[in-house]
């Protein structure tokens, strides 16, 4: 067992007053209460109805505790002391305050510098139970990409509790669907010259973005400026007032964020069979040579193939549709 009275910040992360506690006897369970602090257990030695579960070492037979499992686990790929260690807030205490102490116990460093401890998981507004029903599977997400899944979590703050539903996913999967849409527009955008300056309204979400996050972490004010970004890039891109490289200079903003959000694509061309990618260049040569009804066979036979056709002053643009 860990005897808790031997280090001096035992305590410091969940506010746990020390002299306030009662004395008790060594716990041997994996959760309890607060007042229930006492030495926690360390190693279990081996016992019959374990089965195989143990490890030989020179103590005899045995395993760690929940609490050192995850001290090893963190320190064999991570190190002595990391940056940041997450978690549920219901992990608080005991288990991350023993993580602390029985790691700085063990090395004599800091173990980390930031715990971001993420509020709960309801579904339907309501508290997920096997007895309701009301959890979803893995199989459940497969009605929308796991980037509208990862953009349905950053939606909520990580200290607040979120409230997860299918309608709630889809509108997710919508949202992804216009930013993809928003990325093809400025991918297609072939006019060089000089449009209307992207620099103002990039420069001016690139700071409020960094605010948001530098607000712990506060990912929905960081999407409104996303989502607000995108509607002031439309209008220009709809005014025909965008050359080239001011849209280039958007789209490298747009992978900026991605190497932080990971929801945008931005390789179309690369998701599409050959045979569609030939389709779509000889349609764009149809219609450049003026051989409209050829282009419009072409595009027939694409939507047949899930593939719908636009055309636009800059180009032919498309999309995938069920």
């Amino acid at each position: 067992y860990y005897n808790i009275n031997k280090f001096k910040n035992y305590g410091k992360l969940s506010k746990l007053k020390m002299k306030e506690l009662k004395a008790g006897a060594r716990v041997n369970q994996q959760e309890y209460e607060k007042e229930q602090a006492s030495d926690f257990v360390l190693w279990k030695a081996w016992q019959p109805e374990d089965g195989a579960v143990f490890w030989e070492t020179v103590i005899g037979k045995g395993r760690p505790g929940w609490h050192l499992e995850c001290s090893t686990m963190s320190m064999k790929f991570l190190g002595e002391h990391f940056d940041i260690h997450g978690g549920g807030i219901d992990l608080i205490f005991p288990h991350h305050e023993n993580e602390i102490a029985q790691s700085e116990g063990a090395t004599g460093k800091p173990f980390v510098n930031y715990w971001l401890h993420c509020q709960h998981l309801i579904v339907n507004g309501r508290k997920m139970s096997k007895s309701l029903g009301n959890f979803h599977t893995l199989h459940d997400l497969q009605t929308a990409s796991p980037r509208a899944v990862r953009l349905a979590f950053l939606s909520a703050h990580y200290r607040e509790e979120f409230n997860f539903t299918m309608d709630g996913l889809q509108q997710s999967q919508r949202s992804i669907e216009r930013f993809d849409e928003f990325i093809r527009k400025l991918q297609a955008i072939i006019v060089v010259g000089e449009g209307k300056s992207t620099r103002k309204i990039i420069d001016d979400a690139r700071k409020k973005i960094i605010a948001a996050l530098d607000n712990d972490l506060n990912t929905p004010m960081a999407w409104a400026v996303v989502h607000e970004l995108m509607k002031k890039i439309n209008a220009i891109i709809d005014s025909g007032k965008i050359g080239k490289a001011d849209a280039e200079k958007v789209l490298s903003f747009m992978k900026g964020l991605d190497t932080v959000f990971s929801v945008f694509r931005f390789g179309f061309e690369q998701e599409l069979e050959p045979e569609l990618l030939d389709l779509l260049k000889k349609r764009e040569t149809a219609r450049k040579g003026r051989n409209y009804a050829e282009a419009d066979r072409l595009r027939d036979l694409l939507l047949e193939k899930g593939i719908k056709v636009d055309d636009t002053k800059e180009g032919q643009r498309w999309k995938k549709v069920q």
